[in-house]
């Protein structure tokens, strides 16, 4: 299936568009006003929720293995949730995470 250059700009501003809706609809009609106490304890889980979702693919099936988890991977992930943990710092988890990543791989 092969789109016309006026078919794939139609798509592109349209789908720019949509974001833009999506986005102001939360953003730009509620503005100034205070949000209910239950949707900012539900905000507060999304950064929780959404890095995970984001990462674990990377880890469980990486492209640069073909697909298949290896140890390296899983290992940093497993040091980046303790050292996250352990210390409730974001920093410390990613570094830690990034250099038990990078000695994995030169050991193995």
């Amino acid at each position: 299936m092969t789109f016309s250059a006026a078919e794939i700009w139609f798509i592109i501003i349209a789908l720019g568009i949509g974001t833009f809706l999506i986005r102001f609809s939360f953003l730009g009609i509620i503005g100034n006003r205070r949000m209910p106490d239950w949707v900012l304890r539900h905000l507060r889980y999304t950064p929780v929720a959404l890095i995970p979702g984001l990462v674990a693919p990377l880890v469980l099936w990486p492209e640069a293995t073909g697909g298949t988890p290896d140890p390296a991977r899983l290992s940093a992930a497993a040091a980046t949730v303790l050292i996250g943990w352990a210390t409730r710092n974001v920093i410390a988890a990613v570094l830690g995470g990034a250099a038990t990543l990078a000695l994995a791989m030169w050991l193995l």
